[in-house]
């Protein structure tokens, strides 16, 4: 597959920003899709330009079969992102994205020898906190149950059986994924980290989000929100304000 079609595959700009001096890479959570920052994208350009990552398994790509090893999906992510690194680019993950924006920065500092501006994780506990955690083997109503824990599924689908059935092979791949993943000894970026986190999130207690700073030789911040797991669907205006007074020194000339 060329560049061009692993990034058409991979990546969807939904309001092209192509004079804004800095790019932002989103990364969804377990079972979303690209479509997730659609709000994010109409909020931050023209000052931004948003890129969001399509998953295979979902959507518009939702009869290709998915991928359940992390590090597997952040190298072809890495692969359709790396032509947007000739400039500022920023990397924005929530939950499950939150890794995988990790992992791929990773491969940007290590392959390419630049540094990101800043890595957004939201929604997640660092790379070396571990859990025992088994969603993805539970039966259909067990998945359905955690989605209902973390609110983070419109009810409308929980409540469509059709729409469900659609959702729940993705859902259970990247489950599988995000909890069978274990990070390398010692990995870190050198790019600054702020990590965006729910006072009330179920997955990720406070010492788990801190435990980040471990994971960058760069600058490191906090920023704790009222809420859930899906804090930053409730948050929306003020989680936008974080990026944006971040990325804005990397707009300066």
């Amino acid at each position: 597959m060329t560049e061009a079609a692993e990034h058409d595959l991979w990546l969807r700009r939904y309001h092209p920003a192509g004079r804004s001096k800095v790019r932002l890479v989103c990364f969804p959570h377990a079972g979303g899709s690209a479509s997730f920052y659609f709000p994010v994208s109409a909020a931050l350009s023209p000052g931004i330009d948003v890129l969001a990552v399509q998953y295979p398994g979902r959507q518009d790509r939702r009869l290709e079969p998915c991928t359940d090893d992390i590090p597997a999906m952040a190298d072809r992510i890495f692969r359709a992102t790396d032509i947007w690194a000739d400039g500022p680019l920023a990397l924005f993950g929530h939950s499950m994205g939150a890794i995988l924006a990790f992992e791929v920065a990773r491969r940007i500092e290590r392959e390419l020898g630049v540094a990101p501006v800043r890595l957004f994780a939201s929604g997640r506990r660092a790379p070396s906190c571990t859990r025992d955690e088994t969603v993805h083997l539970r039966d259909d109503d067990g998945i359905v149950r955690e989605l209902q824990l973390l609110s983070g599924t419109d009810a409308r689908v929980l409540g469509d059986e059709e729409l469900l059935r659609m959702v729940l092979p993705a859902l259970r791949n990247d489950y599988r994924a995000i909890e069978t993943y274990r990070g390398d000894d010692g990995a870190a970026v050198s790019c600054p980290v702020t990590v965006l986190t729910g006072d009330a999130d179920p997955r990720t207690s406070m010492d788990e989000a801190l435990a980040w700073r471990g994971h960058t030789t760069g600058e490191f911040d906090l920023e704790v929100f009222p809420g859930g797991h899906f804090f930053l669907a409730a948050r929306q205006e003020a989680v936008l304000k974080a990026i944006g007074e971040r990325l804005v020194p990397a707009t300066v000339s």
